[in-house]
């Protein structure tokens, strides 16, 4: 057993898929890389390439002349081009006269009075070229090294063609080499010790925080919301583990909030569920043969039924509500009328319970929505108010056009909501911590229905409460 454990340990450590171990073998590639293509470019391209600058230079030389030729400065220009790229040459008329006295860098340049031989030699490959212009290297057995041989015909500022011949020495390259081979070994291995030592690191401080945050999302996951994501050394890693704490205080919420419900759906549907029970019970063994008495039963086995499948219709709106399956039939209709009609269904409460409501209602409001479902957000504001209005039962009901907009109101006197808990009273049974309140009215499902209706009409809606002194739930709609 420990055996196993000890694998698994090791496993883990050395884990090739994970970002620590990706990161080292990344970072040490792109150290190998750098450095193959630094091997290559010293050493195997070295020659290749100062030979390439050395034909540039002698053609840059080569073109100031013909162009420069005959100018005041020219003899200053020749100077200066002859020392700084080391070149040496002639210029000749086409039948080989010497126009201008050879120019050289140094006496040996050319090898001496072997000038005249590769000149006699060149002269009539040059004029026989289609562009009369050719350029060779040529092996010089008196300096054992090679040089680069140019010569063209050109036109001076007289008319007069002439021949220009130049020469560079390509100078040996491979005691540069040899050194800078060994330079580069060393420079391989202290590059290789650093690319190994700072991709761990590296690798190590971006794996750190993810390890964490995974470590952190298990305990998450097994239940234990009061977990804290912490922030890494990195932006997305603060931005994850932001993320992370806001999904785990909503999951918090949820899970406190299906207890809630489970505890609170469970009290609703046991009581009424008690007495259908008990009244029947009464019905069969003492009211049967008493009319009076049976109907009062029954009449409380209808009311106990009734309040089941209200509570069965809300929790089934809410869950096709927050699933998105409701349809909405929006079409105009006038919502001051409808405020009317909707009032008017109330007056039994006003008679019977000594309830008092104040109107203040716009005239012929138009807006398009689903009517029948901002009559239930209508009653369901309303009956929250009867619930939790103050003593005085009074109630105060508003209906007016605002900034291109309608604006619904309802106020109670009760004893309002405390600000900690504004932004939770649209959850089910946000009062499930408090004493529970069976209402007058509805099922306790009702603001987070309105908020589910009121969410897929897009519409502006909220809650202006202040602690004894009573709240206004609200909502506004476009005309």
């Amino acid at each position: 057993m420990r055996y196993n454990h000890r694998r698994e340990h090791t496993r883990q450590r050395f884990d090739t898929k994970s970002i620590k171990f990706k990161m080292w073998v990344y970072f040490v590639i792109f150290a190998a890389l750098i450095l193959a293509i630094l091997w290559g470019l010293q050493t195997i391209f070295l020659q290749s390439y100062y030979q390439g600058m050395k034909t540039r230079e002698i053609f840059d030389t080569a073109e100031m002349i013909t162009e420069k030729y005959g100018s005041e400065d020219f003899e200053d220009r020749l100077r200066q081009a002859v020392y700084e790229n080391d070149i040496s040459g002639q210029i000749t008329s086409l039948d080989g006269q010497v126009v201008l006295v050879d120019f050289y860098l140094n006496d040996n340049a050319w090898g001496g009075d072997r000038n005249a031989d590769i000149f006699i030699q060149t002269r009539p490959m040059l004029l026989n070229s289609p562009k009369q212009t050719i350029y060779f290297t040529l092996f010089n057995r008196v300096l054992n090294s090679k040089s680069l041989i140019y010569g063209t015909v050109f036109t001076d500022r007289n008319g007069e063609e002439l021949i220009l011949f130049l020469s560079s020495p390509l100078d040996p390259l491979g005691s540069t080499i040899t050194i800078l081979k060994d330079q580069l070994f060393y420079v391989t291995i202290i590059i290789l010790l650093l690319a190994f030592i700072l991709s761990f690191f590296i690798s190590h401080r971006l794996a750190k925080p993810i390890r964490n945050i995974t470590k952190s999302a298990k305990r998450l996951a097994s239940g234990d919301y009061d977990v804290m994501f912490s922030n890494g050394h990195y932006s997305e890693i603060d931005q994850l583990a932001n993320t992370l704490n806001y999904a785990t205080r909503e999951l918090s919420k949820v899970d406190e909030l299906r207890r809630d419900l489970i505890a609170n759906v469970s009290h609703d549907l046991r009581t009424p569920l008690t007495m259908v029970k008990a009244y029947a019970e009464m019905i069969r063994d003492i009211s049967g043969d008493d009319p009076e008495r049976r109907e009062a039963h029954l009449k409380t086995i209808i009311d106990e039924t009734d309040r089941l499948s209200l509570l069965v219709n809300d929790i089934l709106d809410l869950s096709k509500l927050q699933s998105g399956t409701t349809q909405l039939e929006v079409q105009p209709f006038n919502l001051s009328e409808t405020l009317h009609e909707i009032l008017t269904r109330y007056d039994i409460v006003s008679e019977r319970d000594g309830y008092q409501f104040s109107e203040s209602i716009d005239d012929d409001i138009f807006v398009d929505a689903d009517r029948h479902r901002i009559e239930q957000v209508i009653y369901n504001l309303i009956n929250n108010a009867i619930n939790y209005t103050g003593d005085d039962k009074k109630i105060a009901i508003r209906l007016h056009e605002k900034d291109h907009s309608v604006r619904f109101e309802v106020s109670d006197t009760g004893k309002g909501i405390p600000p900690e808990k504004l932004e939770t009273i649209w959850e089910r049974y946000y009062k499930a911590n408090e004493t529970h309140k069976r209402p007058v009215v509805g099922t306790g499902l009702g603001l987070s229905i309105v908020k589910g209706i009121l969410d897929a009409h897009q519409a502006q809606y909220g809650v202006d409460s202040e602690v004894n002194a009573g709240s206004t739930f609200w909502f506004e709609l476009k005309l």
